[in-house]
């Protein structure tokens, strides 16, 4: 018999631990990149300094074989390749560029959501071997009170039967009248 301890309730609490941690992350980062000092220097008069002194305000985008910092094409998600080549473009931090970006969040996604179905899946089979494991206790228990009744019944008639011959009301042929005694 498989064991299950996943509960509807449990798969709740676990999507709304997971919804807290990426929101929480999500603001934690969000937060970060505010509370940065913006000076109000135009992003192209950083250009030809360093990817560090470019990306201190957050609508720089620094372009690496180029080093040019140049304001993020808000129009897109993504920077256009004329613009600046994924794997190459630096935004927030240095050290992390759009491709690997991209790839990462993606398989991140699917992990996340392959790891919900399975949660659902699972807990949909549980709770069917819950109730049939209920159905099966719920049977046997039957089983066991009629067995008890039977088992009462035979012996109140056994009961009856030895008061009957004690007053001599037993009779020989059990279909036979009373008053023939």
């Amino acid at each position: 018999m498989i064991s299950c301890r996943f509960t509807m309730p449990g798969l709740y609490r676990g999507l709304v631990f997971v919804f807290a941690f990426v929101s929480c992350t999500f603001l934690l980062t969000t937060e970060a990149q505010t509370t940065t000092p913006s000076p109000a220097i135009p992003c192209a008069l950083r250009s030809n300094t360093s990817c560090n002194d470019c990306l201190k305000n957050v609508t720089c985008l620094w372009c690496n074989p180029t080093e040019q910092c140049i304001d993020y094409p808000t129009r897109n998600i993504l920077p256009p390749s004329s613009v600046c080549p994924l794997n190459e473009a630096r935004w927030g931090v240095c050290w992390v560029n759009f491709q690997i970006l991209i790839i990462t969040m993606s398989v991140l996604a699917g992990i996340i959501i392959i790891a919900i179905f399975v949660c659902i899946c699972c807990c949909c089979k549980c709770e069917r071997i819950g109730t049939k494991r209920e159905d099966a206790k719920i049977e046997r228990q039957t089983r066991a009170r009629k067995a008890r009744q039977k088992e009462r019944r035979n012996e109140m008639q056994l009961r009856h039967d030895e008061i009957r011959h004690k007053y001599g009301l037993a009779k020989d042929n059990p279909y036979a009248r009373m008053d023939d005694h």
